[in-house]
């Protein structure tokens, strides 16, 4: 399975010379928030493949106006082709700006409440958020802080992937675009990244799983 994501910076290639041709073969494109509504939609037009996203905490706009022909998986578990994704949006909390920013409590409980869903679908496979996990490659101000309940997730459900985003890459040079902890493929999918993951194996759920509120 050929999976893109991206996240934070609109990629010319995408934006301005998009085509079919660039998005063949592509699987599943999968957005880590803090896009432009239109940025999004603009690939549905040149691809049939689910569009997946979290929100970023600049997403404001999307209460408003969401990108149309995507599928909005915060705080729900969406499985593709047996493919188990979370998805958890939003930022630590620096300010009141934003619906996307939460204090640690907030994401934990979120999670909590997901709990049921990964235990149907019988764990996760990917990890998709907006904000890093604290202590992996995160920042040290606090809009850049990352949330410790993420490596709360990744210890205790291992999936393979866990693809994030808001931390741009110029920010520090000696970050790295891919790092893992345990058994998990960590990559920060600023711009945009590609990648290959084995097919996952067949699974009778599909579609959203939505967490208990």
């Amino acid at each position: 399975m050929k999976i893109l994501a991206i996240s934070d910076v609109p990629s010319k290639a995408l934006w301005d010379y998009c085509s079919k041709e660039r998005l063949a073969g592509i699987d599943l494109i999968l957005s880590c928030g803090d896009l432009p509504a239109g940025y999004l939609e603009h690939m549905t037009n040149f691809t049939t493949v689910p569009i997946l996203y979290v929100h970023g905490n600049h997403d404001e706009s999307y209460q408003t106006r969401a990108p149309g022909g995507c599928i909005c998986i915060d705080d729900a578990l969406y499985i593709w082709k047996g493919l188990r994704i979370l998805g958890l949006g939003g930022s630590m909390r620096y300010n009141q700006e934003s619906s996307f920013q939460y204090t640690e409590r907030e994401m934990r409980w979120r999670i909590i409440r997901m709990r049921w869903a990964m235990y149907r679908a019988g764990g996760i496979d990917l990890l998709l958020t907006h904000a890093p996990a604290r202590g992996l490659n995160d920042g040290e101000d606090p809009a850049h802080r990352g949330f410790e309940s993420f490596n709360e997730v990744l210890d205790r459900y291992q999936p393979g992937w866990f693809v994030h985003g808001h931390i741009h890459l110029n920010y520090d040079a000696q970050l790295p675009r891919v790092c893992t902890r345990g058994e998990t493929t960590v990559i920060n999918a600023t711009e945009r990244y590609l990648f290959d993951i084995p097919d996952p194996a067949p699974s009778p759920l599909s579609g959203m799983i939505k967490g208990i509120f």
